[in-house]
């Protein structure tokens, strides 16, 4: 996967480097992921090439852009407003080349004000989105047919992903990594990182790592470390109460009562939260179930209309195999 960051002028230096650690990171750890770095064509011939960054740090990037394809993720830093909201200029060249990537099936992402360039690319046209709450009012104002979400960490909509700002840009990049690649890499990650991958949100725009790790029990987290390493394999209670320094009983009662799931019912989410993404990079549904460690297609869809209706009567032990 390519991840190409677009650096606009008066970036704010976190916007960018906290989700390029992300992925530079899982590169680091295995994962196919290449880091490419542009800026805009040049607005006259006395542009030097630099981009000035908001914390006073110039970077050069080269203004020709990667080949991509759908499977690659383009990524709009947050640049430095003023008051009144002063947004960065995007060319129109930048916002042709945001329009072609997502109109090609591509992800777009924009931390904080990096939001305005999506909207002058017409992707914001229609969807949710969000941005740091100083500028959540004047987005709205720009782009009136867009909807707004306030106070949540990261938005996503017909892969256009959005986020609040500077530090929050490591939830998106984490939420997406996550849903590429496992969340067991995603946690991974994290740790490398020594931040917190259990931000909280809006529960409905977050991974379901993200979602369920925002209590402070450490022998749950624990447990959750190994289902999202190991979520598609059949994992006994004996396993997750080993790692949980607890017994069988013990461990499923302190898991219900941090993340309010059994641990079938987290693992299960993860596997389903999978395999959804699995089919809509075209996938079938028989290939997507083996992927994630389901039997055949007809369980996918057996655990989905159970999680749906909230049925978790089995328990990790009586899981079939491969489930």
């Amino acid at each position: 996967m390519r991840v190409v960051f677009v650096l606009l002028p008066q970036l704010h230096l976190l916007d960018l480097a906290g989700p390029a650690q992300v992925f530079s990171t899982a590169a680091e750890l295995g994962c196919d992921h290449a880091l490419h770095y542009v800026a805009q064509p040049a607005w006259s011939r006395d542009d030097g090439g630099d981009v000035h960054s908001a914390q006073g740090l110039p970077l050069r990037a080269e203004t020709a852009w990667p080949g991509l394809d759908a499977g690659d993720l383009v990524v709009v830093p947050g640049s430095r407003i003023g008051r009144p909201p002063g947004w960065p200029a995007v060319h129109p060249e930048t916002a042709e080349r945001l329009r072609r990537h997502h109109g090609g099936g591509g992800t777009v992402a924009s931390v904080c004000s990096g939001a305005d360039a999506l909207g002058r690319a017409g992707l914001l046209d229609g969807r949710r989105c969000t941005t740091h709450h100083e500028l959540q009012d004047e987005l709205a104002r720009r782009y009136p047919t867009a909807r707004v979400v306030r106070d949540v960490l990261f938005v996503t909509d017909g892969r256009v992903v959005t986020s609040a700002g500077v530090a929050s840009g490591i939830d998106l990049a984490l939420h997406l990594l996550a849903t590429r690649e496992g969340p067991g890499v995603a946690a991974r990650v994290a740790r490398e990182m020594v931040v917190y991958a259990r931000r909280n949100g809006d529960q409905h725009q977050e991974s379901v790592m993200l979602r369920h790790r925002g209590h402070l029990d450490d022998a749950v987290h624990r447990v959750e470390d190994v289902i999202d390493a190991r979520f598609t394999e059949s994992l006994p209670l004996a396993t997750l109460a080993e790692a949980a320094r607890c017994s069988q009983r013990t461990v499923t009662r302190l898991f219900v009562r941090a993340t309010g799931l059994t641990p079938l019912r987290y693992q299960h989410a993860l596997r389903l939260e999978r395999a959804d993404h699995l089919l809509n990079q075209g996938a079938t549904a028989e290939a997507a179930a083996h992927a994630v460690g389901f039997a055949d297609a007809r369980m996918l869809r057996r655990i989905r209309t159970q999680a749906a209706h909230g049925d978790d009567t089995a328990t990790v032990a009586d899981a079939p195999p491969h489930a």
